[in-house]
Formats: structure tokens, C-alpha cells, sequence
């Protein structure tokens, strides 16, 4: 911690340069759980330093993704709980360029706040390294923002930056995808971090308790709202070793029809059995308290369903065994078929 450095006009304005220490040292011990072999630099630089490895790489393509949490952070305000967000952070970036076949290398994030709560930042961090550790990237950098007078005292904002890399003979393309492959899902762990702007118009979380469990859900909505975006990055990893991966869809905000016919190529269609989806009970309490369409649920959530992924028919199965040999609980939901229309929910 630097001593030294300390500035009394500064605090006065609302901006307390030694608690930006003080949280630096707090996050430490979660940082260093994220270390792999590539990191060239410690925290507190001014940039984070990562060395590549090429063994086995001929042509190396990198892919960089960014996102943030969005307006889920408002649940995470009201259950005073701050310490899973930062998973979400990173799971929207790396379950992004997992999409292209990149193994996520580094990370980092920022933090902005209305005042800097060392305790509440670590916290948010813990979260963030969390991440790190189930994609394997390394947290190698990051910056907090004290902002008094822009954002509420007790509010703040978390976004991330992740870059992958990817052989490019083995980048997932559509290129290959033909009628007759097979779509699996790959479940997800809730909501995840998308659709919270009608998440909490429909539950009127800022005016009604959402700390009450509820019998539906087997805990509260706060609790079930903050159940963290789950992250696909190994398990679909071990799958492109022994599969030929056709094609990797992230369900987030647009759902279903926004965001499958990202993977498929023009004049082919993915077909989905509306049946087969296991949607969970979050989702189904949402449609019932706001009214929404099934058109809309599924134009806006993700429905249980956080990632799909295309393959032949002739190794479906053994898709199916290697996924759930890692952990995921993986059905198939569907198949390609000749149609322009991109997407049919039947």
C-alpha cells in the first residue's frame, strides 16, 4: 500500500485515493487464484503483460469480447449481495468468444462507483476471479472508478474485457453446417444476466420484497435472480477436441430468435421443438406475473437453455456423452432444416 500518496482536497471532493489502496490489497489474495503460466505482470501496473504460448498453434487468431452485467447490478444493490456479479462479468465475455472456438486467455474489468467501499469492491472482485478460474483466464488488470456525484453512493457499474486465442483452421464457422445436424442445448443456470429491464419491471423489485422465499422457486426472487450466469468455456472445450463443432449459439438478451440464427448460415433454418426445451421455473413465473407472450419469453430469455451447439447427426451422441462427461446436463433440442426463415419454434 502506497503511504505517501494521500490527498486531502481530493477526499473532500468525494474521492478517497487511499481506499482505492486499500481495496487493491483486499482483491489480491482472490487475484492470485487466477495466475496462469502466460502472466508477465503483477497488480498495480499500468498495463497487464501476458506472454503466448503457440505450442501446437500454426496460425494464431486472437478473439476479444467485452460486455458488462447490465441492470441485474440493481438486485445485487438490493440484496446488499456483491460477490457473484462479478461472475456474470466475466461468463458474458467468455461464453461469447467460446462461440468462435477461442480458449479465453486473460481478463480484465472495470469497476465505477459512487464511493469506493474496499470491503464491497474485493467482493465484487472475488466474483470476477471466480470467473476467471472456471473459463481458466487470468485476471491480469483492472481499473476502479470512484465517481461521487455521477453514480449513487451505495451503486455502481462492472464490465470486462477477455481475449482468447484460436487456431484459425479450427475457428467455428457455419461453413460446414448442413440440413439434417442436430442442435443441442446446454441448460442454464437461470436468467443469467440478460432481459433485467423487464425482469424488474415484472417483479417491481425496487417497491415489493423479493427477499421472501417463494414456493414456486425454493428461495427467494432476489436469490434466484442473482444465481450466476453459467460459464461453457471448458466443457466446450473439451468437446471441439473430439467433435466437429459446426456451430455455437450464446443465448443472451434477444433469446431464442436473436440469437440462433447468429450460428446459421443463409438458406438453413434451425428447427426447435418448443417441447423439448426444459424451461425453468424463474421463466414461467415471469410469463405468468407480467403477462408476457410465449413469442416474447422467448424473444427476450433464455429459457433454460444458455448455449446450443450444432453437429452432425452422426455425432450427436457422442457430443452428448463427452458433455455430460464434463458436467453438462446436454439435450437436443432440435435440427437444421432447408428454410430462409433462420429460426422455427414449433
Amino acid at each position: 500500500m502506497n503511504l505517501q500518496s494521500k490527498s486531502d482536497s481530493y477526499a473532500a471532493a468525494g474521492v478517497d485515493i487511499t481506499a482505492g489502496y486499500k481495496a487493491v490489497e483486499l482483491m489480491k489474495q482472490h487475484i492470485a487464484k487466477t495466475i496462469t503460466k502466460g502472466v508477465c505482470s503483477d497488480v498495480g501496473g499500468f498495463g497487464g503483460l501476458f506472454e503466448l504460448d503457440l505450442e501446437g498453434i500454426s496460425k494464431p487468431v486472437l478473439v476479444s469480447g467485452t460486455d458488462g452485467v447490465g441492470t441485474k447490478l440493481k438486485i445485487a444493490f438490493i440484496m446488499d449481495k456483491h460477490d457473484t456479479v462479478g461472475i456474470d462479468c466475466v461468463a458474458m465475455c467468455v461464453n461469447d468468444i467460446i462461440c468462435s472456438g477461442a480458449k479465453p486467455l486473460f481478463f480484465l474489468d472495470y469497476i465505477a462507483c459512487g464511493k469506493n467501499v474496499p470491503d464491497r469492491i474485493a467482493d465484487i472482485v472475488k466474483g470476477v476471479c471466480e470467473g476467471c478460474v472456471q473459463s481458466g483466464a487470468a485476471l491480469i488488470g483492472g481499473e476502479t472508478a470512484e465517481m461521487p456525484g455521477f453514480y449513487p453512493i451505495d451503486e455502481y457499474d462492472l464490465a470486462g474485457y477477455c481475449t482468447g486465442i484460436v487456431d484459425k483452421s479450427k475457428i467455428i464457422d457455419n461453413k460446414k453446417m448442413n440440413a439434417g445436424d442436430i442442435i443441442i442445448a446446454l441448460p442454464s443456470s437461470g436468467v443469467h444476466s440478460n432481459g433485467f429491464s423487464l425482469v424488474r419491471k415484472v417483479f417491481d423489485v425496487e417497491n415489493k420484497d423479493i427477499k421472501t422465499p417463494v414456493a414456486e422457486l425454493s428461495a427467494s426472487i432476489g436469490e434466484t435472480l442473482l444465481t450466476p450466469t453459467k460459464i461453457y468455456v471448458k466443457p466446450v472445450l473439451a468437446l471441439l477436441d473430439a467433435v466437429n463443432v459446426k456451430g455455437i449459439s450464446h443465448i443472451t438478451g434477444g433469446g431464442f430468435y436473436e440469437n440462433i440464427p447468429r450460428s446459421i448460415p443463409d438458406g438453413l433454418c434451425a428447427k426447435i421443438e418448443k417441447a423439448s426445451v426444459k424451461i425453468l421455473p424463474i421463466f414461467d413465473l415471469l410469463a405468468k406475473t407480467g403477462g408476457i407472450s410465449e413469442r416474447d419469453m422467448f424473444n427476450t430469455f433464455n429459457m433454460g437453455v444458455g448455449m446450443s451447439i450444432v453437429v452432425s447427426k452422426e455425432e450427436a451422441d457422442k457430443a452428448l456423452s463427452i458433455l455430460k462427461a464434463n458436467g453438462e446436463d446436454a439435450y437436443i433440442i432440435g435440427e437444421i432444416c432447408n428454410n430462409s426463415d433462420k429460426i422455427i419454434l414449433s
